[in-house]
């Protein structure tokens, strides 16, 4: 019997991967026990099994139980902007209108510190509202934007990747650097931050519209400098967005070959939407080892197009894949709509995605795409307990859809499709309560 009492037992249902539902099929990917328990020490997760025997085993653990509730690992979000949380929603008429209506004027204002620091903690506190516990993070330019937000997270032990965006051309004159001070801030930034506590840096070059030559070089060199790190941009999200880089770029045969040109692929580097590959882009991502944040309520509101996941691993099988919020064009930093918007993508283009699948892509897709699935991602023994507790019975509605139904994954399928923030009992970070419904954050 241990009797350590540096120890907690979160006590439900739970629900783990043993394998790739892509891979090993959707009906072997899951191992679920419908009253088990998950013994917690320092942090991490010792032990996930019956919940007789996890407490037989260690008999002066506190125990929490969360009855019929679903404890699972944390959602990751691999695409998402923490200074565009407060004009979600905001109308716009299609990308670049979004960029200059909306976007480029809010990210304005985090020249004032303070500013970035509201932000910092409104964004982390709807991350936990929602059960998402890591996130793939764009700041602003300004370098005190990711100082903010890294100070937020450090304080809340959270496990974070986030960088500085970076642009030096077709953008406003207030949030524009230079080849050289994309470099050097960022430099600065990788040195302070990357493997701080928690804390990850994402090398974030904008996307080759608003970066020229000399900038995405510079970052490509930076990039190989500090390899411990991960790049972000965005591509081919607008057939207009890609004509126009081709434009700039004139020399370059795609939009991924001027990523590849100047050192901006390869393992670690996550490109947001994807929506207008070619089949021989998908392969090259693939087999360079990077991976693609599928963005499917961004897609949907800013009108960019329905990304085709069962095309791009019909292309590329091997291609890793997630899923992002990518707030604000993105309606909601729920995962559950992101899930939803996925299938509904799926759906608009003559295929399916199962819930398995879904959740496996909120999960564990998203912790390999960061590079971070030895440590969360999964409900295993050995990674860091940064779990959310899904109540299934949420609404009426969904208590009423959920009696009928008859497997597991139609279970998760409901809440795909139905459920919301109010769906999370509970968020735990490093083993620590974050946030629990009953009593808010």
């Amino acid at each position: 019997m241990n009797t350590n009492n540096n120890q907690r037992i979160l006590r439900g249902q739970t629900l783990a991967f043993v394998g790739n539902p892509f891979e090993v099929g959707a009906d072997h990917a899951f191992d679920h026990c419908d009253d088990g328990a998950v013994l917690i020490e320092k942090g991490r997760v010792v032990a996930v099994g019956q919940a007789g025997e996890i407490i037989e085993n260690n008999k002066t653990a506190p125990i929490v139980d969360y009855g019929d509730g679903l404890i699972m690992a944390g959602f990751v979000d691999a695409h998402t902007h923490f200074p565009q949380s407060d004009i979600i929603g905001s109308y716009n008429d299609g990308l670049l209108d979004w960029l200059t209506r909306h976007t480029f004027p809010a990210e304005m204002r985090f020249s004032d510190p303070q500013i970035g620091k509201r932000k910092a903690e409104l964004f982390l506190d709807q991350c936990f509202l929602n059960g998402v516990t890591t996130a793939g993070v764009y700041c602003t330019v300004h370098a005190q934007s990711v100082d903010a937000f890294f100070q937020a997270a450090s304080q809340k032990n959270v496990l974070m990747a986030a960088g500085k965006v970076c642009m030096d051309k077709n953008a406003p004159e207030a949030l524009m650097d230079t080849a050289q001070s994309a470099y050097d801030d960022t430099k600065a930034l990788i040195e302070k931050w990357h493997g701080a506590g928690r804390n990850r840096y994402i090398i974030t070059p904008r996307f080759a519209l608003t970066s020229s030559s000399q900038q995405l070089k510079a970052l490509g060199v930076l990039w190989k400098e500090h390899p411990t790190t991960l790049m972000q941009t965005h591509l081919s999200e607008t057939k207009d967005e890609i004509a126009e880089v081709l434009k700039l770029f004139p020399a370059h045969k795609s939009y991924y070959d001027v990523y590849e040109s100047f050192g901006l692929t390869g393992e670690g580097a996550i490109f947001g939407h994807c929506i207008h590959l070619s089949d021989d882009e998908r392969q090259m991502i693939a087999t360079s080892g990077g991976a693609i944040a599928h963005c499917p309520t961004s897609n949907a509101f800013i009108g960019s197009g329905h990304f085709d996941l069962a095309e791009t691993r019909r292309a590329a099988p091997e291609i890793k894949l997630s899923l992002g919020s990518d707030v604000g064009g993105g309606t909601s930093f729920s995962m559950f709509a992101t899930m939803k918007g996925a299938y509904e993508a799926a759906r608009a283009n003559g295929s399916m995605l199962h819930p398995a699948e879904a959740f496996w892509l909120a999960t564990i897709g998203g912790a390999k795409v960061l590079r971070l699935d030895d440590k969360i991602g999964n409900l295993a023994a050995g990674m860091d307990a940064d779990l959310v507790v899904i109540d299934l019975k949420s609404t009426p509605l969904i208590s009423a859809r959920v009696k009928r139904a008859e497997t597991l994954a139609d279970v998760l399928f409901a809440q795909m499709i139905m459920a919301d923030e109010r769906a999370v009992k509970a968020t735990y970070i490093a083993g620590e309560l974050l946030y629990d419904r009953s009593t808010g954050l």
